[in-house]
């Protein structure tokens, strides 16, 4: 009997070990059937700046040829997130200009970069901007390849930046690289532009106008609202960042919050969905006035330092006018951005009380402001291009309200005494200061005379209505030659040129002459004053001295230092084109019905100074 067992013991331990065997035989066999999933390196144009990234850090593989020095580079060892990812890396040494794989990592923003040139590459100097990056080439102790078996390798797409990316406003997320084997973490998404915007220096006013009218149905509105949350979540909310409230419209506009109410995206979005639909008709222009009227006020929240921004949401178009409105909201340095969802058919366009009223509201009509929607279900893509753009506070053009809608009319000496050299250097002048504002029919136009004894109108306001069209015109204006009529020509610009300026824009008349006029000019001043016509004159008898006709600025009448003073927000477009240059008083005795703001003797200041010339 004891055999017996001793035998079935053998015959178990036997059969155990050959499992055993067995087992460990396979598991090597699988092994070696597994192959590692390999980590796909994106690459990228040369044009591709790291500002358009998300990533905080990220690998990317870079072509040949990003040494030409139109990948501008900002910066040296570190660089401005406005730089080439590729130029920065070929500048720092860590790549040649036949390209490879590099490691990018974002840091702080700097207060100023360096330019320098290394490697074949110029970069620039910057004064500051709000993110940086560093390059190296150590890619491979960056990120492992997952070595765990049935761990599969996240693919990792090529990017589509480039134009298109620059072109809509819009940041690219690279997809991270696969954990490696000891790696906890499970989430592979990437951080969103607006976790990040108040440590970019995103700090803005924003009011969103929300279609509340009865076209727009339930569920449509639903959507706006959840966009709203979107938004909300995007921008992280602070007093340190930007702040946002809400304005319904209809018949009426209603503010449902305002900027101080919630200070925090989580209690914005708990508002948000509380929201209820109003309904009546879409009176977008109404809106607008209120919230230039009311919405931004320090009450309301209005901190003063940050830009105002109001975002309009239109399903289809407005029922009222949105031009003269809007036009008002740009005077008070607020930037509108149009968000239309389902605009007009060809067969519906017949009901739209104003063609292209998009155009007529925004604070610019170069593409930046306006957002238009094929279909509302598509809304929630265009969050992050808005957060984008509402953040960039250096392309928010109405926030410098000198650069607003104005009529500015150029009254150009044209005396014999000025010569044909003189008056070229007066032209350039002139299209220098043009080149200087946005223009269009519902910005800023321009207009100019010229006068002798006689006068000539070059062009009205209403004549050109585009940049390019306004330069070409003042390039074709011919030298006249004559006397010296200088209060005839304020009458005849007041009359043949302003009389036709509309009536909401500011109106500004620069007046440059050479010298003495043989008519009064203290009176035609004093109409254009009372018509609220802000009257500059040049003084273009320096031209001789100085390198162009711009150096010396002087306000008509010396009776007051103030009376003729423009008002804050115009004057900085002109004093940028008034450096400070030694006083020489010999030139600055006051002519008949002119005068000049410099105190006569002193050799520290410059006829610029006197009302501070600075934007409001």
């Amino acid at each position: 009997m004891g055999i017996v067992v001793l035998t079935m013991k053998a015959s178990v331990i036997e059969m155990f070990l050959v499992l055993l065997v067995t087992g460990i035989h396979s598991n090597k066999e699988m092994t070696k059937k597994i192959k590692r999933p390999k980590f796909t390196v994106p690459q990228i144009n040369c044009d591709v700046r790291a500002g358009k990234i998300i990533n905080p850090e990220f690998i990317v593989k870079c072509p040949a040829g990003c040494q030409d020095p139109r990948y501008h580079v900002y910066g040296t060892d570190v660089y401005a997130s406005y730089s080439s990812v590729c130029g920065a890396a070929v500048h720092s040494g860590v790549l040649d200009n036949s390209g490879g794989k590099i490691l990018v990592r974002k840091v702080a923003g700097q207060s100023g970069y360096k330019g320098s040139y290394s490697n074949g590459v110029q970069s620039l100097s910057l004064p500051r901007w709000r993110e940086s990056f560093v390059v190296s080439g150590e890619t491979t102790k960056a990120y492992q390849s997952p070595s765990a078996p049935g761990t599969t390798a996240q693919p990792v797409p090529l990017m589509q930046v480039l134009g298109t990316a620059a072109a809509e406003g819009t940041h690219t997320t690279l997809s991270k690289p696969p954990p490696s084997a000891g790696s906890t973490t499970s989430s592979l998404r990437p951080q969103p532009v607006g976790q990040r915007s108040q440590e970019l220096g995103c700090k803005v006013d924003l009011s969103f106008l929300i279609d509340g009218s009865a076209s727009i149905g339930k569920r449509r509105f639903r959507i706006q609202k959840q966009f709203l949350a979107d938004v909300a979540q995007a921008l992280d909310i602070g007093p340190a960042g930007p702040l946002m409230g809400v304005v319904q419209y209809g018949d009426n506009p209603v503010t449902q919050f305002n900027l101080k109410t919630h200070m925090n995206s989580r209690d914005l979005k708990t508002a948000i969905e509380k929201i209820t639909q109003r309904g009546g008709l879409s009176n977008v222009g109404r809106a607008i006035s209120f919230v230039t009227q009311k919405f931004f006020s320090k009450s309301n929240g209005n901190r003063g330092g940050a830009p105002n921004v109001a975002v309009v949401m239109v399903d289809g178009w407005p029922t009222d006018k949105v031009e003269e409105a809007s036009r008002f909201a740009r005077e008070s340095g607020i930037n509108i951005f149009f968000i239309t969802m389902e605009g007009a058919s060809e067969n519906e366009k017949q009901y739209v009380l104003e063609p292209n009223f998009a155009n007529k509201a925004v604070c610019r009509t170069n593409g930046f402001y306006s957002l238009n929607v094929q279909n509302w279900f598509s809304l929630r893509k265009t969050v992050q291009p808005l957060v984008k753009r509402v953040c960039d506070t250096d392309r928010l053009a109405c926030s410098k309200t000198c650069l607003n809608s104005a009529d500015i009319g150029f009254i150009i000496d044209g005396s014999s005494s000025v010569g044909t050299g003189n008056f070229r250097t007066v032209l350039q002048f002139v299209a220098n200061l043009s080149k200087e504002f946005e223009i269009s029919d519902t910005d800023t136009r321009i207009g100019a005379v010229q006068y002798t004894y006689e006068q000539r109108l070059e062009f009205g306001f209403h004549m050109y209505s585009t940049k390019p069209d306004v330069l070409n015109a003042i390039k074709r204006v011919g030298y006249w030659s004559g006397g010296t009529s200088t209060g005839a020509a304020i009458n005849y610009a007041l009359e043949q040129l302003f009389k036709k300026s509309k009536p909401n824009k500011r109106k500004l008349m620069i007046l440059i002459t050479d010298g003495r006029s043989y008519d009064d000019v203290r009176i035609p001043a004093m109409v254009a004053h009372h018509k609220a016509i802000h009257l500059v004159s040049l003084a273009s008898t320096l031209l001789p001295l100085l390198p162009s006709s711009y150096q010396y600025l002087v306000f008509v009448s010396s009776e007051s230092k103030e009376r003729f003073s423009l008002s804050s927000s115009m004057t900085s477009c002109i004093s940028q084109h008034c450096p400070p240059l030694p006083y020489r008083s010999d030139h600055l005795r006051h002519r008949r019905g002119m005068g000049c703001t410099g105190r006569a003797g002193s050799h520290r200041h410059s006829p610029c100074q006197g009302p501070r010339l600075l934007c409001g």
